[in-house]
């Protein structure tokens, strides 16, 4: 009994020492203790860089109203603006639909996913996930909103009570001329501003970029413009603004 209490108390001893050296001469600053693990990095870790950018909306429009140069200027506006921003190394298209014989869904132009913003945020996975094409997605619901909706600057495109007040005009009308289901209308109407060659006559199915306003909530269809010229796409609520999208193709 005696060996075990010479023993202990020759291990506290040891110990007491041990704690007056580490209080008498501290780690450098940020370091742990001897004998202590290092401490973890915190933030991303070892988590890679974000996604690239492969969508966006147009920062600005092609100015002409309904008249975008049909499919082919309106994609190449999208891969303009995509190249000013350093991601011209990918095949852009422009989410619109023409009408007609030969008519084009919107959907079937723009590849499969995922898309995601400048900043890295996703906006839908897949073209499922984007159009709600079952219940149970239509129900989840894409994660495009004002707040992820950003043009290819990085920004966020002035909608229905945007910060800045009544002087910062509305425009979240985008341009698609599509169904919600992202796919053309098949009725006699104009719904595409004469298949994008229009700045006169005829009108143009809008989305709204941040789900808010009109009769429904839909990114992609919810009303159609007062007409087709640049000025009736401004006193709708729009710009004439389009969504683009990196179809998976490289150029």
């Amino acid at each position: 009994m005696r060996g075990f209490g010479s023993t202990r108390a020759a291990l506290m001893m040891v110990t007491l020492g041990t704690c007056v050296v580490i209080a008498q001469n501290p780690p450098p600053a940020g370091q742990p203790p001897a004998g202590q693990p290092p401490a973890q990095p915190q933030g991303r870790g070892n988590q890679g860089p974000p996604p690239p950018m492969t969508f966006f909306v147009t920062s600005t429009p092609i100015g002409k109203g309904g008249n975008l140069g049909g499919l082919a200027g309106a994609d190449a506006h999208c891969q303009a603006l995509a190249t000013a921003a350093g991601a011209g190394g990918r095949t852009w298209r422009a989410y619109l639909s023409t009408q007609g014989p030969n008519a084009v869904n919107a959907r079937d132009r723009i590849g499969k996913g995922p898309w995601n913003n400048v900043k890295g945020g996703q906006v839908a996975r897949d073209l499922e996930h984007l159009h709600g094409d079952t219940l149970e997605l239509a129900r989840l619901g894409n994660t495009l909103t004002r707040a992820t909706a950003l043009n290819e600057k990085g920004e966020q495109v002035p909608g229905v009570a945007f910060p800045g007040g009544p002087q910062v005009p509305n425009q979240h009308d985008i341009l698609t001329g599509s169904q919600p289901d992202g796919r053309a209308y098949t009725d006699s109407a104009d719904h595409t501003c004469n298949n994008w060659m229009s700045e006169d006559a005829g009108s143009a199915q809008l989305g709204h970029h941040d789900r808010t306003g009109g009769p429904g909530t839909s990114w992609n269809s919810v009303h159609p413009s007062k007409g087709c010229s640049q000025q009736a796409l401004i006193s709708t609520g729009g710009a004439g603004l389009l969504y683009c999208f990196a179809s998976g193709e490289t150029k």
